[in-house]
């Protein structure tokens, strides 16, 4: 089952719950798609 949870606050792709699965990451309340996530890490590291 697919199911739509919201859209990444960066990029604005949707992101959907896949059987029980979010994928996707949930950071201080916002949903990011995994690119963005990654994106976001490598430049908080810097």
């Amino acid at each position: 089952m697919k199911e739509l949870v919201g859209t990444c606050v960066i990029c604005d792709k949707n992101l959907y719950c896949v059987d029980g699965f979010f994928q996707g990451q949930i950071v201080n309340n916002q949903n990011l798609c995994f690119a963005c996530f990654e994106q976001n890490k490598k430049e908080s590291a810097e």
